[in-house]
């Protein structure tokens, strides 16, 4: 089953330290912990979706943890359209300038340097547990207000899913805590050893990046075998309906789940098929409600393998079964941050697109878009735009367009509390794409625009004068202090 669920601080990384840690945090270790533990101040640009032409400054400061000489970890979360990336240690004191080494959003995963010579003095990385134990007592440690601040926390599970800036899916750790305010990542430790980084909180829930991901992914960069994480791109239901594996002719016990479906892709058999029972992957067996049991983490939703020390392009030995007899086929995984979605991620480092036409607002549907919603926007988001998250692009629909809202004035009077729709036409042209709404707008049809929308909004069509568009336009810019008609990428198609 595809997955599609619908911060920081810094640390260094090196193994075989012996800090001393015991099961409390004393004097000692709190004074080993200060050397591995520093601040990333990143001043950003911030969009809002709401406004895609609004521009504000956003300072995030998040923690770090030294990894190796002079590299500091820290969640990607915060680092896209950055301007500014400082470091301090110590929590206080003087703050040295930085650049991003590397960042992998899928992964949630950032390397942060300085030129700073002085900076680096007297720090000392610390140690990524692997693999992390559930019976150990686990702490949160964060710089706060200058001094270094020790929270308890307590295991929740293991479990598999993806973080806010990815369709990829992986193993995390949860974790309960009274601590507040967290969410980028922070360190969270068990003795002397670092079990992970907390890149989200929700109450007392913390979601944590478990320390074995995050160094199978340093060590793959680090040996030149890291090609970015890759994902399951077929769908599949749990089986646990005996009479659906008997109608399969499945031999022996009951087990393995149901592939439903499976993209096809032009000139290419694919090597998973709808109907196909998916028995094993990688050496493991799935259950029919789809779990393996992991040697590190237990039972597990199966799509954790697609990253579990695997990345996009590698081979995954799967064994299925398919008319009437099992069989071994490869599969190799597509790179999760090319996967395609009616509903994408909005591109990192790239300012948001729209277009303005007398007041009406249009924007390409994405992900970015509905987070404007908040937390909880897979709820709290329109339902008729939040249905296509889960859908997939095909070729008479493979991306959306909608009228995100109305700026009124005198020339869209009746249609200014129109908002969230989908365009589906103008002037009779299909329109998947803003640059093909720019397009259209340049053929009126006697004298009028026609915009068409999706077959079930309360709005079915609108009307605008093409002769007074471009004023009407101007003067909806000028009025809302607007500096731009539109932002249209030119690789968006």
């Amino acid at each position: 089953m595809r997955l599609r669920l619908a911060h920081c601080f810094a640390v260094f990384l090196l193994p075989g330290i012996a800090s001393g840690l015991g099961r409390e945090v004393g004097k000692k270790a709190a004074g080993d912990w200060e050397r591995s533990l520093v601040s990333v101040e990143i001043n950003r640009k911030q969009y809002d979706y709401f406004q895609p032409w609004a521009k504000r400054v956003q300072t995030v400061t998040k923690a770090g943890l030294l990894i190796g000489p002079r590299e500091i970890l820290t969640t990607a979360d915060g680092l896209d359209d950055r301007t500014l990336v400082r470091v301090q240690k110590g929590g206080r004191g003087q703050w040295s300038s930085a650049e991003v080494k590397w960042a992998d959003y899928p992964a949630n995963i950032a390397v942060v340097t300085s030129a700073d010579e002085k900076f680096w003095a007297g720090l000392k990385p610390a140690g990524l547990a692997d693999p992390v134990r559930k019976d150990e007592e686990i702490q949160i440690i964060r710089w706060r207000a200058g001094n270094l601040e020790v929270r308890k926390a307590e295991f929740s599970r293991f479990t598999v899913s993806h973080p806010n800036m990815s369709d990829a899916v992986h193993v995390q750790l949860e974790l309960s805590s009274e601590i507040d305010g967290v969410g980028w990542s922070e360190v969270a430790i068990a003795g002397s050893k670092v079990v992970g980084l907390v890149f989200s909180q929700s109450g007392n829930q913390l979601q944590v990046l478990p320390s074995p991901f995050v160094r199978s992914i340093l060590e793959a960069r680090k040996k030149g075998h890291y090609k970015g994480l890759g994902y399951f791109d077929f769908t599949w239901q749990p089986a646990e309906n005996p009479e659906t594996l008997d109608y399969l002719k499945l031999e022996g016990e009951k087990r393995g789940v149901v592939v439903i479906d499976a993209p096809k892709k032009s000139g290419v058999e694919p090597v998973v098929r709808p109907r196909d029972v998916l028995l094993q992957v990688d050496g493991f067996d799935i259950d029919t409600q789809g779990d393996y049991l992991d040697p590190d983490y237990g039972h597990l939703l199966l799509e954790n393998i697609s990253t579990r020390n695997k990345w996009a392009g590698d081979p995954v030995r799967l064994k299925i079964w398919r008319d009437g007899r099992a069989q071994d086929v490869v599969y190799r995984l597509p790179k999760a941050e090319d996967a395609a979605r009616l509903v994408p991620e909005a591109p990192f480092d790239q300012e948001p697109e729209y277009l303005i036409a007398g007041g009406l607002v249009f924007q390409p549907l994405t992900k970015n878009y509905l987070r404007s919603w908040g937390q909880d926007w897979e709820r709290r988001a329109p339902f008729r735009l939040a249905y296509f998250r889960n859908q997939d692009p095909a070729p008479e629909r493979p991306a959306i367009v909608i009228l995100s809202q109305v700026l009124p004035d005198i020339f869209n009077l009746g249609y200014q509390e129109s908002r969230q729709l989908v365009l589906e036409k103008v002037n009779g042209q299909k329109v998947n794409y803003l640059s093909d709404l720019q397009q259209a707008l340049q053929k009126p049809a006697n004298g009028f625009h026609t915009l068409e929308l999706m077959k079930g909004d309360t709005l079915q069509r609108i009307v605008l004068d093409a002769a007074t568009l471009e004023a009407a336009t101007k003067r909806v810019l000028d009025r809302y202090g607007i500096g731009e008609e539109h932002v249209i990428i030119s690789s968006a198609k």
